[in-house]
């Protein structure tokens, strides 16, 4: 039966919100993962990390005959210092893939080993159109960025005094917003507005009393956008659905307003059958979906196998437009990517 999810909007919305407003690039994702684990413990569901980091909760179901795994992950895109030019501004490095000419003008977030945060702006190394020939022209690239700090430096040695070195984390702002069209607009969606839907469907299910079908582990993984956040997960799983963002683009057919089935990413095809299942369980309970093939794109469950997990696995997600830029999806891709959850989870 599908459920509905109409009067979850609002909880989605927060939890999403709430997700993304903690920094978490892959590497330094510790105030999003202690926000999954507060909203577990808030739905009275036992959760542990694992030592790289990742969130597991455990969600006892009718059958335990066998144990099934959802994963999302939490870590997000960003950068890191790189080094410090002489004139005090912080080259960088990417952490993931960011579209870094999207970043051009960004505000963002210096972390400290020390603790201190400062404040600074991401901008070309040209950045003033009355004064640098190649303003509009130069590459906004690593080689071509930098960050300018809020403080009163002129120097590298004026930067080493705020304790500020190479490897500290800069984090941009997501820019969340959540507009009365019903679209979620920001940074980061990829990808927890999965996460979000995830942790939706477990209060769901609390709420009417519901159990899974099966033992289930929702494992919220943190390095993903750097390739490896899939690779441990619980040996006795019997097969894994990732929620990840779906594509939207050129030869793709899903919108914002769908949740993605993906057939085949750069990894190759997922598991025949799992796919089978979930597009029958939208067509029979008349869940709004596509099928696509994601010509760029990676996730969790590409990891696990090729991490040598003996499992099939498949991917689904709602319809994120501008990857890896400014993102957005709309509410009724969320509300399918739940309902889609929640007749997996309850399959009979």
């Amino acid at each position: 039966m599908k459920w509905d999810v109409t009067v979850y909007r609002d909880t989605a919305m927060e939890y999403a919100k709430a997700l993304l407003a903690q920094d978490s690039p892959s590497g330094f994702t510790g105030r999003a993962v202690e926000t999954a684990e507060a909203m577990a413990r808030d739905l009275g569901l036992e959760s542990r990390r694992s030592r790289k980091g990742n969130l597991t909760i455990f969600v006892p179901g009718r059958d335990h005959s066998k144990k099934i795994g959802l994963c999302a992950h939490v870590d997000t895109l960003g950068l890191m210092v790189r080094s410090v030019t002489g004139d005090g501004r912080l080259l960088i490095t990417p952490i993931g893939g960011p579209l870094l000419p999207t970043l051009d003008g960004e505000y963002c977030r210096i972390y400290t080993r020390r603790g201190k945060v400062y404040t600074g702006t991401i901008l070309s190394l040209s950045p003033a159109v009355h004064v640098e020939d190649d303003a509009k022209s130069r590459p906004r690239d690593d080689k071509n960025m930098a960050v300018r700090i809020d403080e009163v430096v002129y120097s590298k040695e004026d930067v080493e005094k705020l304790g500020i070195a190479p490897g500290d984390y800069v984090c941009y702002d997501p820019k969340t917003q959540v507009t009365e069209s019903g679209f979620i607009k920001s940074r980061f969606l990829d990808d927890k507005v999965s996460a979000a839907c995830i942790l939706t469907a477990l209060k769901i299910m609390k709420d009417k009393g519901q159990k899974p079908r099966f033992d289930t582990e929702v494992t919220f993984t943190v390095y993903e956008e750097v390739g490896h956040g899939g690779a441990t997960f619980s040996p006795d799983l019997s097969e894994l659905l990732a929620v990840d963002m779906g594509c939207i683009g050129e030869e793709l057919t899903c919108t914002e307003e769908q949740v993605s089935i993906c057939a085949k990413d750069s990894s190759g095809p997922f598991d025949y059958a799992m796919v089978s299942r979930l597009v029958e369980l939208c067509e029979e309970n008349g869940v709004d979906f596509a099928v696509d093939v994601y010509p760029h794109y990676s996730s969790d469950a590409a990891v696990a196998w090729k991490a040598g997990n003996d499992l099939p696995a498949a991917l689904i997600g709602p319809g994120v437009h501008a990857s890896h830029g400014m993102e957005r999806t709309h509410w009724n891709g969320m509300k399918a990517t739940l309902e889609l959850i929640g007749l997996y989870l309850e399959e009979e």
